[in-house]
């Protein structure tokens, strides 16, 4: 857990700034590998992202550098640096930058304390999820990882309504503003504890407990009290690798999906002359409406098929039809009415759509009883820069070319 850099990310979770010397800075993979004696930039582990922020160099009387002398060519640009990443690596905290920090500089560093404070009340906000799902199913959680979203996968499974209940519990936890302790026991106090860890632990461990929620071994940040967390709100689940996996959001983020899910329903309550706790009602009324719309345009449509078949004579030896605005399943079933109605011996319906680049383009499908449409269909989309196939039966795809082109084409193999 310690490093060659004192870590006042742990000493001081709530601190956004301090000063510093530089120990060591070499160029790696394009960028610049800072050290220092010490930083309060957090870095990636445990699944919580690393911190950013920036470092400014200071002068010799511990202020700020604003410009360029005759001595001293840095400018002030220069003296304010970007701390891109931040990994642990070599017994050291390591702070990436787009730009050399001349060792034995003095430096105050500065964290993005908003994303740093966003991302403590994620991780307190998932020990209490992780530690009440433990408590209750016995579950352990396999896989953390903090992105847009919270997302944690877990060895069991349980229904959606019981996760309410466990984000119901959590969020009581939350709003009793409970303390949270975090603290490395003795190897002999540590022995008399239970708590959760992914792996086998040597050494000093660092504990996070939550009363009634949770005890981890963790070496992320984490809020003081549970107060600070706000909220916790589980947004989806599925079944993963045996267990499930959740995405969730804490704090500020699930504040912001909350507003934004609330203008999104405004909006469509509006749409729908509906009111605020009703959209899903009028939205599922909307959806029959359209099945049963659907569904009878379909009837209509083969009732057309139908008619339009008899007004082609029996027995061509190629028949080629174009649908306009028909749907791919639609050509495909008025292509096989006509061979069984026999009035083809090959058959190509096409209908005319504009594709996602805005080309015209044609759906097709063409079927045969005495051709391989299969080994025509290579020819065919090599010629019409097209793609599909099939069966020796039948095949279905689109071309990139004119009517003219694809009639040409399709008669000349088909023998029309």
């Amino acid at each position: 857990m310690q490093s060659g850099t004192r870590t006042l990310y742990y000493e001081e979770p709530y601190r956004t700034e301090f000063e510093a010397d530089v120990l060591c800075c070499v160029p790696e993979d394009g960028r610049y590998a800072v050290t220092m004696d010490q930083s309060a930039f957090y870095p990636e582990g445990g699944g919580q992202p690393a911190d950013t922020g920036i470092l400014r160099i200071l002068n010799s009387a511990g202020e700020e550098k604003k410009g360029a002398s005759s001595a001293d060519q840095t400018t002030f640009e220069d003296t304010v640096i970007p701390v891109l990443d931040v990994q642990e690596k070599d017994n050291s905290i390591v702070h990436y930058t787009d730009r050399p920090v001349l060792a034995g500089s003095r430096v105050r560093g500065t964290i993005d304390w908003d994303r740093r404070f966003c991302m403590m009340q994620e991780h307190s906000g998932e020990h209490i999820l992780s530690g009440l799902l433990h408590r209750k199913f016995g579950f352990e959680n396999v896989g953390f990882h903090m992105g847009e979203e919270i997302r944690m996968d877990f060895s069991g499974e349980c229904s959606w309504e019981e996760l309410m209940e466990i984000e119901k519990a959590a969020n009581e936890i939350i709003f009793r503003d409970l303390p949270i302790r975090v603290f490395c026991p003795s190897e002999e106090e540590l022995a008399r504890i239970d708590y959760r860890s992914k792996k086998e632990l040597t050494g000093t461990v660092r504990l996070v407990e939550i009363p009634e929620a949770d005890m981890c071994a963790c070496c992320g940040t984490h809020v003081l009290r549970t107060g600070e967390i706000g909220a916790v709100k589980i947004l989806s689940m599925i079944r993963y690798k045996g267990g499930m996996r959740l995405m969730m959001h804490a704090g500020r983020k699930a504040m912001e999906d909350y507003r934004i899910k609330t203008d999104l329903n405004r909006e469509i309550c509006e749409m729908l002359s509906a009111k605020p706790y009703e959209s899903a009602a009028a939205v599922r009324r909307i959806l029959d409406a359209d099945s049963r719309k659907n569904l009878r345009i379909a009837e209509l449509q083969k009732e057309l098929f139908q008619y339009k078949a008899e007004t082609f004579p029996d027995g061509q030896k190629l028949l080629i039809d174009t649908e306009p605005e028909a749907s791919p399943v639609e050509i495909r079933r008025f292509c096989d009415l006509l061979l069984k109605k026999k009035k083809g011996e090959t058959v190509c319906v096409l209908a005319g759509h504009t594709d996602e680049s805005g080309t015209e383009a044609f759906s097709y499908c063409i079927g045969s009883v005495s051709y391989d449409c299969r080994a025509a269909a290579k020819e065919l989309n090599a010629d019409l820069d097209g793609r599909g196939g099939g069966s020796p039966q039948m095949i279905q795809g689109s071309f990139h070319a004119s009517e003219n082109s694809i009639r040409s084409a399709v008669s000349r193999i088909f023998g029309g």
